[in-house]
């Protein structure tokens, strides 16, 4: 066996109802503290979704100060502008209350908005976040990044560029998972954020570089629970259980993928979210199937593995059942009725080439991929998902 490390939140805890009574959780951990930053994004802020939580905040003594700035793909601005905020209110903790964008930027304005001083602009990469930050809560309401266990935090650079922050200090002190907090979940951000997911443990388990025992095992069981309850939740928004197992599901991929890296499918979304605004699990899904192709011949011996989760009782050769695993996802895709092709996202065939070049600037992702990847092969997979 290969040397390797695994790192990942401290603590976990899941609880149908968590929200109700997070000031009391919060307390019952963090006994010190009284000023916290609430990150999330506008919509959930004006839904009411968060209202139980911020009232339980408000009877257990925290000053509480909401920031919902926060844009899918968040900009460099945002970041600094929300950090600014949290500084101006001179938080104690920062608590990331949302999707994958309001706790990527959650993370960095722990760091940001602490008293060790470091630019943004020094972050961008690997273990570059070298200072220690505030204490961080992470708490989503999507099935999907799985950002809540990650070291991971992604920035929109300039007009279109995705860049990455990574490192151990981005981890949370505990992360809470709250399926009620999911339930209504409309069905194209359940499909979208669930398929992200799946991609996640996907990748994690054909990675080319840091592949390990652990994240093998989360990828599993992952993949599992996502497979088997995407469907039944796309179908009735309100079914516990099945949001309670995409939820964990999520967690489980996030975890996986934080120790065994992604790899081309993220590399090929990031494109064409960063240019398009296409949110990041539908990008993910678009291309998904294509890089699984392109991938068979290095990697069927994996995906022939991860179809006898996916589809349960198949048989036959291993190209045959990385065929059906491939088909499976296509169904699961088809069926929940989110976009399948780039054009029916508004792209337009002349921007492939575009995005063929961008994605060749992913070199962090593209080298765990378990086949190398030229800008003539995006080119040709992104012509594949047209």
């Amino acid at each position: 066996m290969n040397a390797f490390r695994f790192q990942t939140v401290p603590s976990l805890m899941v609880e149908f109802g968590a929200a109700r009574r997070l000031g009391a959780l919060l307390r019952a951990q963090f006994p010190p503290l009284t000023r916290l930053c609430v990150v999330t994004d506008g919509f959930l802020n004006r839904s009411g979704l968060l209202a139980p939580a911020l009232a339980d905040l408000a009877a257990q003594g925290w000053e509480v100060t909401v920031i919902d700035d926060v844009i899918a793909d968040p900009p460099e601005h945002i970041v600094l502008q929300t950090t600014a905020r949290a500084r101006a209110a001179n938080v104690e903790i920062v608590l990331g209350l949302g999707g994958g964008s309001s706790m990527d930027v959650a993370k960095l304005i722990a760091i940001l908005a602490h008293q060790d001083q470091q630019a943004l602009s020094e972050m961008y990469g690997v273990n570059k976040a070298t200072v220690s930050r505030l204490p961080l809560v992470q708490m989503p309401t999507t099935a999907g990044t799985g950002s809540e266990v990650t070291a991971v935090s992604i920035v929109t650079v300039g007009e279109a560029k995705k860049m990455g922050v990574v490192s151990p200090q981005l981890i949370a002190d505990l992360a809470i998972l709250d399926a009620e907090l999911t339930l209504g979940l409309p069905v194209a951000a359940t499909a979208a954020t669930g398929i992200d997911a799946m991609v996640h443990a996907i990748e994690a388990y054909t990675s080319a570089h840091l592949k390990n025992p652990v994240s093998d095992m989360l990828a599993i069981k992952a993949l599992e629970l996502l497979s088997r309850n995407l469907l039944a939740a796309c179908e009735d928004g309100r079914n516990r259980e099945a949001r309670e197992a995409m939820l964990l599901g999520a967690t489980f991929a996030g975890q996986a993928f934080a120790n065994s890296p992604v790899a081309a499918v993220h590399a090929l979304a990031y494109p064409i979210g960063g240019i398009y605004h296409v949110p990041h699990g539908l990008s993910n899904a678009l291309v998904l199937p294509h890089v699984l192709r392109f991938n068979a011949e290095s990697a069927a011996h994996l995906y022939a593995e991860l179809a006898e989760v996916v589809v349960p009782g198949v048989t036959g050769s291993v190209e045959g059942k990385t065929n059906a695993l491939i088909e499976r996802l296509e169904q699961m895709i088809a069926a929940s009725a989110i976009p399948a092709r780039l054009r029916d996202v508004g792209i337009a065939r002349e921007g492939l080439e575009r995005m063929a070049s961008d994605a060749m600037l992913q070199t962090r992702l593209l080298v765990n991929n378990p086949r190398p990847v030229s800008e003539a092969d995006a080119l040709a997979i992104y012509t594949a998902a047209f």
